[in-house]
């Protein structure tokens, strides 16, 4: 079991990642909170079994899309970008393009997310996402164009 300054500790450490994973995925402030919870709810049930940091981080991102795939696929749920949510998880300076990167289809959104701010490979994120290399690098060539399109104002990519 985690005592509190350990789970302190870890959520110090990975929650800044499986908060900011959870908005990309939800576009809804309140949304990223419930799932950063369940997320860590989750994770020191099962912090025991994970061997590694890279071990902890995979299995964080894991969930993290797990849980924002179960809050995503109820009906009733209505999402929004939020001014705040975007201030909260970026600089001034780079607004305008998460706010673009919010703008774009999930999948687009998760690719990009995954691959410029938390640093992950192709073969990473596919392996994470459960699909293959070619559709990764599919969903970040077509995000990327999507990206282009809106920041120049074109809406037609």
């Amino acid at each position: 079991m985690t005592d509190e300054r350990t789970a302190r500790a870890q959520v110090a450490r990975w929650g800044d990642l499986v908060w900011r994973l959870a908005l990309a995925r939800t576009r809804h402030l309140q949304d990223s909170e419930d799932v950063f919870q369940e997320v860590f709810a989750r994770f020191f049930r099962h912090e025991e079994e994970l061997e590694s940091d890279e071990h902890r981080k995979a299995w964080l991102i894991r969930c993290t899309l797990n849980c924002t795939n179960t809050l995503l696929s109820a009906r009733w749920r209505s999402w929004l970008p939020l001014e705040e949510a975007v201030t909260r998880a970026v600089e001034p300076e780079d607004r305008a393009v998460y706010q673009a990167v919010l703008a774009l289809p999930r999948r687009y959104r998760t690719a990009i997310h995954l691959h410029y701010y938390e640093g992950y490979s192709v073969s990473e994120i596919a392996a994470l996402t459960g699909v293959r290399e070619g559709t990764v690098k599919s969903w970040l060539a077509r995000g990327r164009e999507k990206l282009a399109a809106a920041l120049k104002g074109d809406d037609t990519p």
